[in-house]
């Protein structure tokens, strides 16, 4: 009989604990740890924060103005882009790199800097975002950030002329915070 009961009882504290978390508003996201060159220029606020998951593709190619050289190009990313609860709001995908909405505005960007990611991410990164076409989310984006990576990084197979022209696709996922003018 005590088993009965204390364990419907420990369920019921352990909701009431987590109880208050679920009401608990997001904190405001904070660049202040971000390396300065990926920081957004004062006067912007976050319009959306977003999570990148997908892939990016690498081909095999002969190294610019280095005929005997290899090495593992950048060919593009694939990626959802969902909203801190999960729900698909959008996509990432190039060439050109570009970052469109469910509503169907999109943006494209130039990249301004990048700092390094940690041991096997890809870059933090952050771009100036062109005008954008559609009327939506994207409308008056000013910058992208690209933060919070994880993978990524280029094959450690080797490239070699052996196999040039091979791709190889890994998976990646990153955080994309979209800023606009104050």
């Amino acid at each position: 009989m005590t088993i009965r009961i204390a364990i419907p009882l420990a369920c019921l504290f352990t909701l009431a604990a987590c109880a208050p978390m679920a009401n608990k508003p997001m904190t405001p996201y904070s660049q202040s740890s971000l390396p300065v060159a990926v920081q957004v220029p004062s006067g912007h606020v976050v319009a959306m924060e977003t999570v990148g998951a997908g892939s990016i593709t690498y081909e095999c190619k002969t190294k610019k103005d280095m005929a005997s050289e290899h090495e593992w190009m950048f060919m593009g990313p694939d990626a959802k882009l969902m909203d801190r609860k999960g729900t698909q709001v959008g996509r990432y995908w190039g060439p050109p790199a570009t970052w469109e909405s469910n509503d169907g505005s999109k943006v494209t960007a130039t990249q301004v800097a990048v700092a390094d990611g940690g041991k096997g991410n890809i870059p933090l990164q952050l771009v100036k975002a062109n005008p954008a076409t559609g009327t939506g989310a994207m409308q008056n984006v000013s910058h992208i950030q690209r933060v919070a990576t994880r993978g990524g990084v280029a094959p450690a197979m080797v490239c070699n002329a052996a196999n040039l022209g091979q791709k190889q696709v890994v998976q990646y996922q990153a955080d994309y915070i979209f800023w606009k003018a104050a």
